[in-house]
């Protein structure tokens, strides 16, 4: 696994996937956060980063695509698909190799949008007047976001061998997992069910822990989400070997 995970990573690194990746999501969230005028900061009148938290899950809803996209579908297509799972390796190690790989490169993307805390810390008044218990619960929710959509960008990989196609059904399912059952619980259909349908999308999940409070059933909905989705892509690996 850890071959694999190194691997990708030069892959990431040697190439120019990982710096653009970095730079593009940095600069988007920059611009939001501190020079459009309906989002920038400094015209709140107060200290929070809620711009920053509401805007990075729909930028991350192109990002992570476009880094997962190629972690099965480029093997594919280059022919080396058969070579790799002829090594020494089993699938589970294949995947998680790849998985975190990809996951670290998000989160190599979001550290540095910390200076953001601490410049909006220091700007405060008095300084350091920030909810930094919601900043907290609001970054973990994005580490966790970052892992779920990684997950789903993954299993789209695995079952095409085109990178394009890897990237709109990646999108697609990120979408409809963090929307889609938002706006469903608010179609006039579920009568007293709407609450549990909007509990199935991650807004929902992520919007709790951005109010700092760390609930178990929020970690569970997120590690499940991502044990599905690595899950399918083992089985899909599995049945090109039947």
């Amino acid at each position: 696994m850890l071959a694999i995970l190194q691997k990708e990573l030069n892959s990431f690194f040697n190439s120019l996937v990982g710096y653009i990746v970095m730079i593009v999501f940095l600069t988007g969230t920059g611009l939001f956060m501190w020079v459009f005028p309906d989002t920038e900061v400094l015209g709140y009148g107060f200290a929070t980063m809620e711009t920053l938290f509401s805007m990075t899950p729909f930028v991350y809803l192109f990002l992570i695509p476009a880094i997962t996209m190629r972690t099965f579908a480029e093997e594919k297509k280059a022919g080396t698909m058969e070579l790799l799972l002829t090594r020494p390796l089993t699938d589970f190690q294949i995947i998680i190799g790849k998985y975190i790989a990809s996951w670290l490169l998000v989160i190599f993307a979001l550290l540095p949008t910390l200076i953001y805390y601490f410049s909006i810390s220091a700007l405060g008044t008095p300084q350091g007047n920030i909810d930094t218990a919601a900043v907290i619960g609001s970054y973990i929710g994005l580490f966790l976001l970052g892992a779920v959509f990684t997950s789903i960008g993954i299993f789209a990989s695995s079952i095409t061998d085109n990178q394009i196609v890897a990237f709109i059904l990646s999108v697609f399912f990120c979408f409809i997992l963090y929307t889609g059952f938002s706006s469903l619980a608010q179609l006039d259909l579920w009568e007293g069910s709407a609450y549990i349908v909007n509990q199935l999308g991650i807004d929902f999940h992520y919007a709790a822990m951005s109010k700092g409070l760390i609930d178990s059933r929020n970690l569970l909905y997120f590690f499940s989400i991502i044990t599905i989705f690595l899950y399918l892509t083992y089985l899909n690996l599995r049945s090109r070997k039947w």
